[in-house]
């Protein structure tokens, strides 16, 4: 959010990650990767951007959108006679620019949300009061639904002057135009980590339709993190630093110890995304889910069995062999 913000229209973005705070310490910090690394946070952006969907990036290619952004890049550069030629030669280059920005804040009020999700849930989880999966989904899913209609909207300020770029009077909202596709873009499809298949077109590694992606978080092989190139590295090296100390004591009295933290981290990662993505289809499921109607339960069926389709190939059975937790109470 502060980057959508505060870097806009910036094209050298040196202190984009300190959050308007910058000092030597956190410099030093920085460079020592002693940090929250942004640069996952922005391969997910990316990747949401990428494979579009939703409510968000079918406002970014509408005429309204367009407007509004020039009315902003022309307040942004309004004394810089060099950046306004170059928007006359290149017009979609800042306009892309502002695209960046409006999904990064998309991204950020997502997670904004979600934030406040998981924080609660760990204090209940502290409390006693989430025991097994269906606990953790069912708190996710009410998180989910109680902020469905939340707004997403985005406004920057130049010169004491607020512009909107996304008013809230376009009509998005959190589920549907931001979970959703997020969902969609970083759970399922994802984008192929360099370094682990070729991007030669001859070596047709890469499907030519972004709707076979399967790179996504729920069909991630977790061995490879910890190599170069590999984006959840960063964010796995970022949750080191956070380990809750009953979650350590069970990384340190595996076969490795630490010697693979960020591996088994990474394997704690891709659980609670199942679990995330388990709450998203179930709030998405056309009628509830323990419902008698016999039509109903029909519908019910045929929405579960694309989903479970499409998860056929992924971690699922891995996940389910490795978990520890109860598997209970759920209608078949």
């Amino acid at each position: 959010i502060y980057v959508a913000e505060h870097q806009f229209l910036v094209f050298f973005q040196f202190w984009k990650y300190f959050n308007g705070d910058f000092s030597f310490k956190k410099l030093l910090r920085h460079w020592w990767h002693d940090r929250i690394n942004f640069e996952y946070a922005e391969y997910c952006m990316k990747s949401m951007m990428w494979h579009g969907g939703g409510g968000l990036d079918q406002y970014l290619d509408s005429k309204e959108f367009e407007e509004r952004a020039q009315a902003v890049i022309a307040a942004k550069f309004k004394n810089n006679p060099i950046i306004k030629g170059v928007n006359q030669l290149f017009p979609d280059f800042l306009t892309e620019q502002l695209r960046v920005s409006s999904y990064s804040t998309g991204l950020g009020q997502f997670w904004r949300v979600m934030a406040d999700i998981f924080l609660t849930l760990s204090d209940r989880y502290d409390q006693g009061e989430i025991k097994c999966i269906p606990d953790v989904v069912e708190h996710v899913k009410a998180g989910l639904v109680a902020d469905a209609n939340k707004p997403i909207t985005y406004a920057v300020k130049i010169r004491e002057k607020v512009y909107d770029i996304i008013p809230k009077s376009t009509g998005l909202t959190f589920l549907a135009d931001t979970a959703i596709p997020y969902v969609e873009a970083v759970f399922f499809r994802g984008t192929a980590f360099h370094g682990t298949v070729s991007y030669n077109a001859q070596a047709y590694q890469i499907p030519p339709d972004q709707t076979r992606f399967q790179y996504g978080a729920l069909y991630a092989d977790p061995l490879p993190i910890g190599g170069a190139g590999i984006p959840p590295t960063l964010l796995m090296q970022d949750m080191r630093h956070y380990l809750p100390d009953y979650l350590h004591e069970v990384y340190k009295r595996s076969r490795r110890g630490e010697d693979d933290l960020r591996v088994q981290i990474c394997m704690s990662f891709q659980k609670s995304m199942f679990c995330v993505t388990t709450a998203t289809i179930l709030g998405l499921m056309p009628h509830p889910v323990d419902t008698q109607n016999p039509d109903e339960q029909k519908m019910n069926r045929v929405f579960m069995q694309k989903w479970l389709d499409r998860l056929k190939t992924s971690r699922l059975e891995e996940v389910n062999d490795q978990s520890n937790f109860c598997l209970v109470s759920y209608p078949q």
